[in-house]
């Protein structure tokens, strides 16, 4: 079995990958948490080609799914609201 990586410190890729049936909708909520857990200055596109590439021989898992659509849709975080989207008079 893989080992844990410096791309996932708390281990919760490796542990989904050891989930017998875990569902699509529980791999997004724990890539969601190891997203989040990731500092700041971190390069998330590095580390999910580098853990896509070190559990390359689970195609089939839900977990490389999810983690396929996170390198088509990781960008820089973009200003959603605040006093600057308000129209001003």
């Amino acid at each position: 079995m893989k080992e844990r990586s410096a791309w996932d410190p708390k281990g919760l890729i490796h542990e989904s990958f050891r989930i017998e049936g875990i569902s699509l909708e529980e791999c997004r909520s724990i890539f969601l948490d190891w997203a989040l857990s990731m500092p700041t200055d971190s390069d998330t596109t590095k580390a999910l080609k580098a853990l896509l590439e070190q559990y390359a021989d689970a195609k089939d898992h839900p977990m490389t799914q999810v983690m396929t659509e996170g390198l088509t849709t990781v960008g820089a975080p973009r200003r959603r609201g605040g006093w600057r989207s308000r129209p001003r008079h």
